[in-house]
């Protein structure tokens, strides 16, 4: 096996492995090295695909019990998490099986080990067993994600207090849970937790959840999650949190209440994973936060050396990283032009979806001064009646003529597929009057775009009338 290559790719991540295929599409010797077993990253083993899978389970379960008391059908006092699991394991393990397949088919090769740069042009990587190998390459992409972030002074012993990663092993369902944290981690397995019958509490310094999107669209997953019986602490800091090794925790507020639970999630961010890397003996630059400082083609201080995903930071989206590792690879290759795709669409799987493209409200608000707000209740629409899921909304941020669209926001079922029409609209005319135009299934969610257009023009319409000028003069 050669021990040079043209491309290194150190993590086998979504960014690292469309890093690693872009290149070799492109006809070069590329490896990938990862340290864990299997490829796909913490995306594919302890994140983005066991959360979603484990959503789409609770929310079988939940359907199906809430039909089932017709019967006179109960949850079970004691339903054992690897129940609810259900097809996790096989989830993953194809979609493992599926990245593996591509890059066999690429010529990609694969290594695993722990890397660290030894020159400027090489990295030493350690097997499992301990065997050392030198891999020389031309060009290099980090790409080696992030950590859930432990705070110093809360012992997480993975057993009573749990991080993202850990609370995946749970055996039993909790009667009671406390997560700490506020942001997408914290409330889409506070959410699932709640789902399925958990009395889960909140406990966050914000005061309200998921405190970067609009109010409303946070206020959406606040009132579903008090519905299914949760409940959100907000502007409130956390003194101690302790167990008695048996069946109890303790969360300590400064403010002196005791929280009780059986189990805590501490979800309070991710760290990046550069520890052990040699970046320093390259000189690849890092921040105060240890993320990979990186251009919007993802070079770094060193010309050669590219870094992508969750490594250098925000927005930590999986799709975004896979973009980023195109992004690096084409660069590299003199390919892509100057300007990095600004319209990216967030998709929070919470219970019921949020998502967002473009402007938010605040924002545009906040540049313009003024903008117009289209707005349907999916309790309006034909097919919100039909699938028995009325709540919700969708609503468009148009500027104050109302002929433009800058941003759309969603709340409810299928919200993370739905909102890919807003986004081609953005990246397309940016006409409001197109949504109008176009011919929707019926009965479709997709109708809420057009219901929601007509509100923007009416409401520009209502503007610019000559009565409403009278009125104003």
């Amino acid at each position: 096996m050669s021990n040079t290559f043209d491309w290194v790719v150190v993590g086998a991540g979504p960014g690292g492995l469309k890093a690693a295929a872009c290149a070799a599409q492109a006809g070069a010797r590329v490896a990938v090295i990862e340290r864990e077993p299997r490829i796909g990253g913490a995306c594919v083993h302890r994140g983005t695909i066991p959360s979603k899978a484990l959503r789409e389970a609770a929310r079988q379960l939940s359907r199906f019990f809430a039909q089932a008391q017709r019967f006179h059908m109960v949850m079970p006092s004691e339903l054992q998490f690897s129940h609810v699991r259900g097809r996790l394991d096989k989830v993953i393990d194809s979609h493992v099986c599926s990245l593996g397949d591509e890059l066999v088919q690429l010529g990609v090769t694969r290594l695993h080990g722990a890397a660290r740069f030894v020159d400027s042009h090489a990295v030493e990587v350690r097997s499992p067993s301990g065997l050392v190998r030198r891999i020389d390459a031309t060009k290099f992409v980090i790409a080696t994600g992030s950590r859930p972030r432990q705070p110093p002074d809360i012992a997480i012993d993975h057993e009573h207090i749990l991080d993202s990663d850990s609370i995946l092993g749970l055996e039993y369902l909790p009667h009671s849970m406390v997560i700490l944290g506020g942001g997408v981690i914290a409330c889409e397995y506070a959410s699932i937790f709640a789902t399925l019958g958990v009395f889960v509490t909140i406990v966050d310094r914000a005061p309200r959840p998921l405190a970067f999107l609009d109010p409303d669209l946070s206020q959406g997953f606040l009132d579903a999650f008090t519905d299914l019986g949760g409940r959100y602490l907000g502007t409130a800091t956390v003194k101690s949190v302790e167990t008695d090794g048996i069946s109890n925790t303790t969360t300590t507020l400064t403010s002196g209440d005791g929280l009780t639970a059986e189990k805590v999630m501490v979800a309070l961010g991710r760290v990046p994973y550069t520890t052990g890397l040699g970046l320093d003996v390259v000189g690849v630059a890092v921040d105060v936060q240890g993320r990979v400082t990186a251009d919007g083609f993802g070079r770094t201080s060193v010309a050669h050396v590219y870094a992508v995903g969750d490594v250098v930071g925000p927005p930590a989206l999986a799709s975004f990283s896979m973009e980023q590792g195109r992004r690096a690879v084409m660069h590299a290759f003199g390919r892509i032009e100057a300007n990095a795709a600004s319209i990216v669409p967030i998709g929070i799987f919470t219970i019921p979806e949020l998502s967002c493209v473009g402007e938010s409200e605040t924002q545009a608000r906040a540049r313009l001064g003024d903008v117009i707000v289209g707005r349907v209740d999916f309790s309006r629409l034909a097919r919100g009646q039909i699938t028995d899921e009325p709540d919700g909304f969708l609503k468009l941020i148009a500027d104050p003529t109302g002929e433009r669209l800058l941003g759309v926001g969603i709340v409810g079922e299928g919200a993370t597929e739905l909102v890919h029409l807003g986004q081609l609209v953005l990246l397309g005319s940016g006409r409001v009057r197109e949504l109008v135009d176009t011919v929707f299934n019926f009965p479709t969610m997709a109708e809420a775009y057009r219901v929601a257009a007509l509100d923007v023009l009416a409401q520009a319409a209502s503007r610019s009338s000559p009565s409403n000028s009278a009125n104003a003069a």
